[in-house]
């Protein structure tokens, strides 16, 4: 990312690079202008944690049961309408989020207002579950069945089996599959620009509102002056999202290859 920074952002050196990573406040339309974007990476990271610890569970033990436990013909029933809520578009999720989610968490909560940090991160485990659930039975699917028949033979439990053989043996595509779902999440815009609350803060708890890298961006584009600070300072904030989903799709290729060069090792 050296080519972004010339005494500062790009090519006008309005402010230092840490100023830009660590700086607390926001705030592009102030003379002289704040481009602190460490609230807006808190407010992706809390997001995302929040969504990974919903869909994580849910998409995993999903996976398992379509797996191991479901009837192959409500399998194939299943199967395809998890894949399809895949595609399902961003929009509708935030509009869902926005109109059902939002209300019930300020009612449970007793909230001023229900456009939180913990809205996105369902939200965001709702549209991350099905990229997990996939990946994950797929993975759970292409265990040989002879260790099924191994494990069984020896007299273990069909749930025995499933936890201490079939699972370990596809951790590979079920690591990966939960790592982009992460990047699925940390990289979704029109939810979180609908549901997070938008307020440029720190966050201290998931009761919060927040406004995410991708939120900020899409919702201050369209006012940013071609070629000026505020502009190049968007962009760079998209360099940093590019870096950090760069780095998840790296970390889960490299997760599954030494996973598959363990598992291969010890049979």
């Amino acid at each position: 990312m050296a080519f972004l920074f010339k005494e500062g952002l790009p090519i006008f050196g309005i402010v230092s690079p840490p100023e830009f990573f660590l700086g607390k406040f926001w705030y592009p339309t102030y003379e002289p202008p704040d481009f602190g974007i460490l609230p807006l990476i808190m407010g992706s990271l809390i997001v995302t944690v929040g969504a990974i610890i919903i869909a994580v569970p849910l998409g995993v033990a999903t996976g398992i049961y379509l797996s191991e436990v479901a009837h192959p013909r409500l399998k194939e029933i299943l199967k395809p309408i998890i894949e399809l809520l895949a595609g399902v578009p961003s929009v509708v999720y935030g509009f869902f989020g926005l109109v059902v989610v939002a209300p019930w968490i300020q009612g449970i909560f007793d909230l001023p207002i229900g456009l939180t940090a913990l809205t996105a991160s369902l939200m965001l485990g709702i549209m991350a579950s099905p990229t997990i659930i996939s990946l994950s039975e797929d993975a759970l699917s292409s265990v040989p069945s002879s260790f099924r028949e191994a494990s069984l033979a020896l007299g273990a439990s069909k749930w025995h089996t499933t936890v201490r053989v079939v699972v370990p043996a596809a951790l590979s595509g079920i690591s990966t599959a939960v790592i982009l779902g992460m990047a699925r999440a940390i990289a979704e815009t029109m939810t979180v620009l609908m549901v997070a609350g938008g307020a440029a803060v720190i966050p201290k708890s998931f009761l919060q509102p927040v406004r995410p890298m991708t939120a900020n961006i899409i919702a201050e584009m369209g006012e940013a002056v071609h070629g000026g600070d505020h502009y190049h300072a968007l962009f760079a904030i998209g360099a940093v999202l590019f870096v950090m989903t760069l780095f998840l799709n790296l970390l889960a290729d490299f997760i599954s290859h030494r996973f598959k060069e363990t598992g291969s090792g010890s049979l």
